[in-house]
C-alpha cells in the first residue's frame, strides 16, 4: 500500500465524516425543533428557541464544510492538474462564502 492509497482512504474518511457531522447536526436540530414546538405554548419563546437551534445547526454545517475543504485540499495535492486546482478553488470559494454568511447570521442571532 502506497502513501497515495492511504491519502485516498483519508479523503474518503474525511468526506464521510463531514457528511456525518452535517447529518448529525440536522437530526439534532430537527429533534430540538420538534421538542420546542410541542413543549412551548408561548410563540415568543418558540422563536427564541428556534434561533438557538439555527445557531447550533449552523455550527455543525460550518464544521462539516471545513472538513470537506480539508479533504478537497488533500485531493488536489494528489491530482495537481490545472483543472483540479480550478475546481478546488471554486469549491473553496463557494464554501468560504457560505461559511462567511452562516457565521454572520450566527453572530447576529447571538446579539
Amino acid at each position: 500500500m502506497t502513501i497515495t492509497d492511504l491519502l485516498k482512504y483519508l479523503i474518503f474518511f474525511l468526506d464521510t465524516v463531514s457528511i456525518l457531522i452535517i447529518v448529525w447536526g440536522v437530526l439534532l436540530a430537527f429533534y430540538d425543533f420538534l421538542k420546542s414546538e410541542i413543549s412551548t405554548k408561548n410563540r415568543t419563546d418558540t422563536i427564541q428557541r428556534n434561533n438557538i437551534i439555527k445557531n447550533h445547526l449552523g455550527s455543525y454545517i460550518l464544521f462539516g464544510l471545513e472538513v470537506l475543504i480539508a479533504a478537497d485540499i488533500i485531493e488536489s495535492i494528489l491530482n495537481p492538474s490545472i483543472q483540479d486546482l480550478l475546481i478546488l478553488a471554486s469549491i473553496v470559494i463557494i464554501r468560504t462564502v457560505i461559511s462567511y454568511f452562516l457565521t454572520k447570521e450566527i453572530e447576529v442571532m447571538k446579539e
